[in-house]
């Protein structure tokens, strides 16, 4: 039937091939209600608010290239056609998993023949551009450079790392964030009303802990959200008023366990191990518990995070508590003796005992210092006195003539020997903990070795 609910997500036949495709009925709720202007899109109020810079470059039609990057579900693609509505650029869409060289230079040759012919520019959508490999990002460089096509790739991953440099610097990066819960909420509101492209038709009513369930369980991710609330109101029956009432037990059993956000070797991992030894060394127990439980929950080699915990007591604790590197190794050897899920207690009992020590990161400020000297100065020869005497033949050279044996004198401290290099050039200690002593006993050791000059 022309007049038919289907039609209404059915492409118009008179708009011109360069439109977003619109979904059709039977698209999951997440597709078809995608944002069609600024003002449906939910989220990066960072980017989009009023008078932020990516609001204005797209209002403005000033756009160029750009990169979008952030987590699934935060509205990537989105707002790749939200900003295609806006322009009077061709649409055209790539997915890097599914395409070649050769559907990149046929999509890259018509542009150029549609510029010349009728003076239009086209813009480009590539999906999970971090998926192509370098000779098909570097056969975009001379349209992107040209302004033949403008742009758009969306990815998961930093475009630091994953994308060619040369694309990089000729395209503005955007980071899209997880969205707020507030955000989520929005959302859900107005799935639920939409009688076009939501679930208004349905009737159906969220319960305030349901609600409160399914924001948590999405984690700021949209689509996420959209698809655990059309299965839910899908699957569960109507009373007699023919309203749909979602309990907390009906999202339950339609979500699935909340998962942990996170890539075992790309930004979360990083980002997690670095908010992880930062909370450490901020003496925060708390926050660095959060992370390390965070790490165990997403399946981190627990060797890895020990590992960094042996690294921390040395750089971050040092001499403040000698002790803190034993309980590092012991945790790094519990781990490895033990396995998991039980090495996450001496895990756990190394970050806390590190976390609420004393700091000081004199060690590697010390040695830091002097690897620089030996790199950049002249080397400093070792003195005749401190040479090895355990050769035939080395007294002869002048070793170790006038050698003040440390033991023979009081304190154990030769009153007058010089070891080559100035006391106190590299190692500075704090004042904090087991260090305090330390700096006290240098000190006292000085004054000795003054007292005989």
């Amino acid at each position: 039937m022309a007049n038919s609910a289907e039609d209404l997500f059915a492409p118009d036949p008179s708009a011109s091939g360069g439109s977003p495709s619109v979904p059709g009925r039977n698209a999951p709720l997440a597709a078809r209600f995608r944002p069609r202007t600024l003002e449906e899109y939910a989220g990066q109020e960072h980017l989009l608010g009023p008078g932020k810079p990516l609001r204005r470059l797209i209002e403005s039609d000033r756009l160029t290239s750009l990169i979008l990057f952030g987590p699934p579900g935060v509205g990537k693609t989105s707002l790749a056609e939200v900003i295609a509505r806006r322009t009077e650029c061709r649409f055209e869409r790539l997915n890097a998993v599914e395409s070649s060289v050769a559907d990149l230079r046929r999509v890259l040759a018509a542009s150029a023949m549609r510029l010349r012919s009728s003076g239009q520019r086209t813009l480009l959508f590539i999906d999970e551009i971090h998926r192509f490999n370098k000779s098909q990002q570097d056969a975009l460089l001379p349209d992107v450079e040209s302004g033949t096509v403008r742009l758009i790739g969306a990815t998961t991953h930093n475009p630091s790392f994953y994308i060619n440099g040369p694309l990089v610097s000729r395209s503005q990066i955007f980071q899209l964030e997880p969205l707020t819960e507030e955000a989520i909420e929005r959302l859900i509101d107005s799935a639920l009303h939409d009688t076009e492209r939501g679930l208004g038709k349905w009737n159906a009513v969220l319960a305030d802990d349901a609600r409160r369930h399914l924001v948590f369980t999405s984690e700021g991710d949209a689509r996420r959200a959209l698809n655990g609330l059309e299965l839910a109101v899908l699957t569960t029956p109507p009373d007699k008023e023919g309203r749909i009432t979602l309990s907390l037990a009906d999202i339950e059993a339609c979500v699935q366990k909340k998962r942990v956000l996170y890539d075992r070797d790309e930004d979360q991992h990083y980002d997690t191990i670095s908010a992880f030894i930062k909370s450490v060394r901020g003496s925060d127990p708390d926050a660095a518990i959060y992370w390390l439980a965070k790490m165990i929950e997403a399946g981190e080699d627990p060797r890895f995070i020990a590992r960094r915990l042996v690294i921390l007591s040395s750089e971050d604790i040092g001499l403040a508590d000698p002790r803190g590197i034993m309980v590092a190794v012991a945790a790094e050897q519990a781990v490895e003796f033990i396995g998991m899920p039980e090495g996450r207690i001496p895990l756990a009992e190394a970050t806390i005992y590190l976390a609420t020590a004393l700091k000081s990161n004199s060690a590697i400020t010390a040695i830091d210092a002097a690897l620089e000297t030996v790199r950049k100065e002249s080397q400093v020869a070792v003195p005749k006195h401190l040479r090895d005497t355990h050769y035939k033949g080395a007294e002869k050279l002048g070793h170790g003539i006038d050698y003040q044996y440390s033991h023979d004198f009081p304190g154990g401290i030769s009153p007058d020997q010089n070891y080559g290099i100035e006391a106190g050039k590299f190692y500075k200690p704090s004042d904090r903990g087991a260090e305090k002593f330390i700096a006290e006993r240098l000190e006292y050791w000085k004054s000795l070795r003054r007292k005989k000059s």
